[in-house]
């Protein structure tokens, strides 16, 4: 039995410097932007593993140069409620997990808080541990980031299609236009390709787009 002690102890110490390290970063992410994210090098692994060629767009831009239609579709489509909690809405994850349990969920439950630490340090792989490690550091996230910084780095980091990162890259990859100029619709359909952005493609979204712009409408975007 001594040595599962010592084993769990080496991994509680592990974890604990695991979760050190992340808050650190996240306090230095105040400040500038991340070198690289867990689902950066998650792909680029992916497409080793797989002998595959892998082509990384990818520009980080600040707030300032990301269009309100592309800032206010992504709440509108992601995080109704980013203004107005503290990291998590209990409520949408109530009905994420009843949307799984009935097999059609069209998103999670994950705040933008959420999804920036699953991308930053995480990655995409849906376990139990996950969930939990990114709990953990959400607080931490709202704390040390505040919601306009958090909005800018999810803008930024996340992932808008195969190798494409980010508001700026996806809105010249998509629509040979700047985050800065992209349309009302453009960015409806743009948010509505976040839950699946490597299968789905913005053109073909029109079905989910309009529903955001009138959620946007309703927000008083």
């Amino acid at each position: 039995m001594r040595w599962l002690w010592a084993f769990a102890r080496w991994v509680a110490i592990v974890m604990v410097g695991w979760w050190v390290l992340c808050s650190l970063l996240l306090v230095a992410y105040r400040f500038v932007p991340p070198p690289t994210t867990a689902v950066h090098v998650e792909r680029r692994v992916q497409a080793w593993l797989a002998h595959k060629p892998y082509h990384m767009r990818y520009e980080y831009v600040p707030l300032s140069r990301i269009s309100p239609n592309l800032q206010h579709a992504v709440i509108a489509a992601e995080d109704a409620k980013f203004y107005h909690e503290h990291g998590f809405d209990w409520e949408a994850m109530g009905k994420a997990a009843k949307g799984d349990l009935a097999g059609h969920r069209l998103r999670g439950g994950s705040t933008l808080d959420q999804q920036l630490v699953k991308n930053l340090f995480l990655g995409t792989e849906r376990t139990i541990w996950r969930k939990v490690l990114e709990a953990s550091l959400v607080p931490v996230a709202e704390v040390a980031l505040g919601k306009q910084r958090i909005l800018e780095l999810y803008l930024n980091e996340v992932e808008w299609g195969r190798g494409v990162y980010g508001a700026e890259a996806a809105c010249r990859y998509y629509y040979g236009t700047s985050a800065r100029n992209v349309s009302r619709d453009e960015a409806a359909r743009l948010a509505a390709i976040l839950p699946d952005p490597r299968h789905w493609e913005p053109e073909r979204m029109g079905w989910y787009s309009g529903v955001i712009e009138r959620r946007m409408s309703q927000m008083g975007w």
